[in-house]
């Protein structure tokens, strides 16, 4: 492996990922944009994930496997120590990548001469176990291009939900990174909105209409897409991130953003009824 620093680090955390993890690999070794590593870190997988990394001989992938299980916030967390990359992403095992993800992603930041902005987001598919395009995700209304950080924090308060999306649409700076710190799962189910916002005190977004990613969803994931605790985490995180630092968040947001993710609930309860049958 070079001593050379890659332009960007893409880190897939795996838990007994066999059975996607295969094509979510493909899909970072797909990128029109070659100056990247790609790191797997396994959290103690009993299935054959193990044996499917090593099925892919590319020089740039490189698979590391955790002497104890350290939970998704520890293994995030590990990738982000591991990351060499001016750039990263981290990269659930059974999401995916379009081919021009890096290569939008990172044009934005390099003409950013003056680091205005903290991350760089797209729309993204929401995929079924199998790969079909179930529904479209995006930022509400908006075109291509840089949107303010504290017009995001409002519209994601108000509607309950993050709206930046899932780890694999985003990319971020690693310098940022290195100053914001940790991931922090205090609240579990939003610890990538968490981290989001924690970003976004830094600078602004950058935004592409166009999916870049792909979310997957199935039924064993049914309880984490609609339980109750994802709910009751936006409003903890909410209370949590106000206590510390207020957001740009007028009565009327707050007041809404305590309500609406019951509602969001509900919606992706007949969501997934419909789809997931």
């Amino acid at each position: 492996m070079s001593n050379a620093s890659p332009l960007v680090s893409v880190c897939i955390p795996t838990f007994r990922g066999a059975e996607t993890i295969g094509e979510t690999i493909e899909s970072v070794l797909a990128q029109t944009l070659s100056d990247f590593e790609l790191i797997v870190i396994d959290d103690g997988s009993t299935d054959s994930t193990s044996a499917i990394v090593a099925q892919f001989s590319d020089p740039r992938l490189r698979y590391l496997r955790n002497e104890h299980n350290l939970g998704p916030e520890g293994n995030w967390n590990r990738c982000l120590e591991q990351a060499r990359g001016k750039y990263f992403k981290l990269l659930p095992h059974d999401d995916l990548l379009y081919p021009e993800c890096l290569a939008r992603q990172v044009e934005a930041f390099e003409a950013d001469f003056d680091e205005h902005i903290a991350l760089a987001f797209s729309a993204r598919n929401v995929i079924g176990p199998r790969g079909k395009v179930l529904t479209r995700r995006g930022y509400p209304g908006a075109l291509d291009g840089r949107i303010a950080s504290n017009d995001i924090l409002r519209v994601c308060v108000r509607r309950g939900t993050n709206l930046i999306g899932e780890p694999g649409a985003v990319l971020m700076r690693k310098s940022l990174a290195d100053r914001v710190g940790n991931f922090d799962g205090t609240n579990p189910y939003v610890i990538d909105l968490d981290y989001w916002f924690r970003l976004l005190a830094h600078g602004a977004a950058w935004y592409n209409s166009e999916p870049l990613a792909a979310f997957r969803v199935s039924s064993q994931q049914w309880s984490v897409v609609i339980g109750a605790g994802q709910s009751n985490d936006f409003r903890n995180f909410l209370i949590r991130t106000e206590a510390t630092k207020p957001l740009p968040l007028h009565a009327v947001d707050r007041f809404v953003g305590l309500f609406t993710p019951t509602l969001n609930n509900f919606a992706r309860l007949l969501f997934y009824r419909l789809y997931l049958r």
